[in-house]
């Protein structure tokens, strides 16, 4: 691999850089066939989230999640990598090497002014990199160990062109991953149990998930004659007959619209009957509609 690459003001040396880039090799191997729609670094400026046409609610935690540093940041300097210094580089994107002025830490600690990183972005019609000088990002990244400043980030197009909403947004995400009792990932649906009332039209299906941490997770879905059925979602030991569904856009949200399959197992399905075992499925497509998609502008790590 080349040592060195070339820009109009300034020879800049990388031979210090090798093991990010090494480190970033390795990580695109797993990731390049990820890449979903083309994620553009537009620095206009959005109303709301919602009218961002490149990231969703959904893209944010799942950079927001693995990232031990999320930073703003001043682009100084981005030089395009030559082919051969990008293995793994999907096509209609480049491979940047980014020097950036730190403005402020959402989370991390010990980042200095300077921070360095690799960074992939789209081409334009042109076949060219945007221009990126002096561009406010977001970073969200890893530090390497013992390299002071230089960061991997924990995707490669984690470097975000940054608008109020993100920043808004991404603060909000972090808040809620700080807490001790924040929502944790579900990784099944272990139970499903349908039990009938006393009155025709009455009953309450208990929904049992299995979480990465072991903590307890259930939804109480109630039906009641006349009235819309209602569901809450739990998560502590208790199993709450009187919680809430949880708002879209928050974390607990997040777990469950992108956690939950898509269907209620029918091995997961305990209810005593068949009548019993039908409602149970009913109740969790109505949780689920009740959800909505996990929606995703770029494609899930």
């Amino acid at each position: 691999m080349p040592r060195t690459i070339c820009s109009r003001r300034k020879r800049l040396s990388l031979p210090a850089f090798a093991p990010l880039l090494a480190a970033v090799a390795v990580s695109l191997a797993v990731s390049t066939a990820s890449y979903g729609q083309e994620t553009a670094l537009s620095v206009s400026m959005a109303p709301g989230l919602e009218a961002d046409p490149d990231l969703a609610y959904a893209d944010l935690v799942d950079l927001a999640l693995p990232a031990q540093i999320v930073a703003k940041a001043q682009v100084r300097k981005a030089v395009r990598l030559k082919p051969e210094e990008a293995p793994g580089l999907p096509a209609g994107r480049a491979r940047l090497y980014v020097e950036a002025r730190t403005q402020a830490l959402l989370i991390g600690e010990n980042l200095g002014e300077s921070i360095r990183f690799l960074a992939d972005v789209p081409l334009d019609a042109r076949g060219k990199p945007p221009k990126l000088n002096k561009v406010p990002v977001l970073v969200l990244a890893r530090p390497v160990p013992e390299r002071p400043g230089e960061l991997q980030l924990v995707a490669p197009d984690a470097m975000l062109a940054l608008t109020p909403a993100r920043e808004a947004t991404l603060r909000a995400i972090l808040t809620e991953t700080s807490r001790p009792d924040a929502p944790p990932a579900i990784t099944a649906l272990r139970e499903a149990l349908h039990v009938p009332g006393n009155l025709a039209g009455e009953g309450e299906t208990q929904l049992f998930l299995g979480t990465t941490t072991g903590a307890p997770v259930s939804i109480s879905v109630l039906r009641r004659p006349g009235q819309p059925t209602t569901w809450g979602v739990s998560f502590t030991e208790i199993v709450d007959s009187s919680a809430h569904a949880p708002l879209p856009s928050t974390l607990a949200w997040y777990r469950l619209a992108c956690g939950l399959p898509g269907r209620l197992p029918e091995r997961a399905n305990i209810s005593a009957t068949l009548a019993d075992r039908r409602i149970a499925a009913e109740d969790y497509a109505q949780v689920l509609a009740d959800l909505g998609p996990c929606t995703r502008k770029r494609a899930a790590p």
